[in-house]
């Protein structure tokens, strides 16, 4: 590809997210440095960086440096943000571009001496907090409005804003905000050997964070609804529990005997899981956060061309049914997920161009390919023209 964003220099930091987020490493920072950029990624954990190998894409191109990794959550809203302030402080760059709330103030304060700097808004935070569950229920909205409040100050602040999907775009400046939805990549979840679809085993998978409001007990209980002509039938979980006390519930279910646990994968070993099984689960809870969300985890499994079972939000069910790649139902219900999974298994033909037919959408619209011009619009129109050589200091302006 081109180089627009050659001799520009760009860094991004999280202090929550991973170094190996899909988002932030595989898309974002990975794309820049092949538009020609330097990039410096600042995230927490160990060093050398656990789970940055060959078998999840590491990119040399991209600079990689380590804080270490908070104890808490107290901690990590103490000394490992004064870290990452600090960190980001002392890397010379032309833009700068956090990816965390908690880190609004530290996007502020540099800022403050002309840096430019963008925040990248993964989830509707005010929403969002309303369903935390380590936050006790009363404190719960006095929380979320203060979250609100600090945006809204950000908004006037920040020199640009990058959201994940269209319904949290109207909290800020329409000149400087564009929309980036988490999209994968055309080849990004394409395996070494496709198995073709009648060939797999009448298995299915949940790829990602494991946790209530996503359904953990549900998909479990599902599985041992399935009837007997589907008692070979697996459900594959990839991911982290978000809490041991909800691993140890949904491994006393009886429908733990038909689940494989995987852990974390890489995203070389969540191709290869996808291209193994026969569809991918996504139901969540109807929590405010996730109504008019883009579920990353819909768009993996479109694009690794296996139907999905989906909640049936208004916005899901557009796309779903629009793209006519699986089957909507209630979330909560055990008995309907088991329903779609029979259907889909009972019926591989259909449920094969199900597939085909979600990763011809994705090809065509909902692809990281066509969302990185919009990053890479905002950054052209916050970043100064090109310079002529690098200087050792931080470079100030818009």
């Amino acid at each position: 590809m081109p180089a627009p964003l050659a001799s520009y220099r760009i860094v991004h930091f999280t202090s929550v997210h991973p170094a190996t987020d899909t988002r932030i490493f595989h898309r974002q920072c990975r794309w820049l440095a092949a538009a020609g950029a330097q990039v410096t990624l600042i995230a927490t954990g160990e060093t050398p960086c656990v789970g940055l190998s060959a078998d999840n894409g590491t990119d040399p191109r991209v600079r990689l440096r380590m804080l270490p990794r908070p104890r808490h959550r107290g901690q990590r809203l103490t000394r490992t943000f004064a870290a990452m302030l600090v960190a980001a402080w002392r890397e010379p760059a032309d833009l700068y571009h956090f990816h965390d709330p908690e880190l609004i103030l530290a996007g502020m304060l540099l800022r403050l001496t002309g840096r430019r700097v963008v925040y990248d808004v993964h989830e509707d935070v005010p929403r969002q907090i309303l369903s935390k569950p380590w936050i006790p229920r009363p404190f719960r909205s006095l929380i979320a409005g203060l979250v609100r409040g600090c945006e809204a100050v950000a908004a006037r602040t920040l020199s640009g804003f990058v959201v994940a999907w269209p319904a949290i775009a109207p909290r800020f400046p329409a000149g400087r905000t564009v929309v980036v939805g988490n999209f994968p990549a055309l080849d990004e979840l394409l395996p070494a050997t496709l198995t073709p679809y009648e060939q797999r085993p009448p298995d299915v998978a949940y790829v990602g964070g494991i946790s209530r409001i996503r359904s953990a007990q549900e998909m479990v209980a599902a599985m041992a609804l399935l009837p007997e002509e589907f008692c070979a039938a697996r459900l594959h979980l990839a991911g982290t529990f978000s809490d041991p006390a909800l691993e140890a519930r949904v491994a006393a279910q009886d429908g733990w005997t038909r689940t494989c646990f995987h852990g974390w994968q890489g995203r070389d070993q969540v191709a290869e899981l996808l291209n193994r099984v026969r569809a991918g689960i996504v139901v969540m809870y109807p929590e405010p956060n996730h109504l008019n969300a883009y579920p990353n985890k819909l768009f993996e499994y479109m694009a690794a061309g296996i139907p999905v079972v989906a909640s049936d939000f208004p916005l899901w069910r557009e796309i779903v049914e629009t793209a006519g790649c699986g089957l909507l139902v209630p979330p909560r219900d055990p008995a309907a997920l088991a329903a779609a999974i029979t259907w889909l298994l009972a019926h591989p033909q259909v449920a094969a161009a199900m597939g085909a037919a979600g990763q011809q959408a994705v090809r065509r619209r909902y692809n990281w390919e066509r969302e990185a011009t919009g990053l890479l619009r905002l950054y052209l129109q916050i970043l100064p023209p090109p310079p002529a050589a690098q200087s050792t200091k931080p470079v100030t302006g818009r």
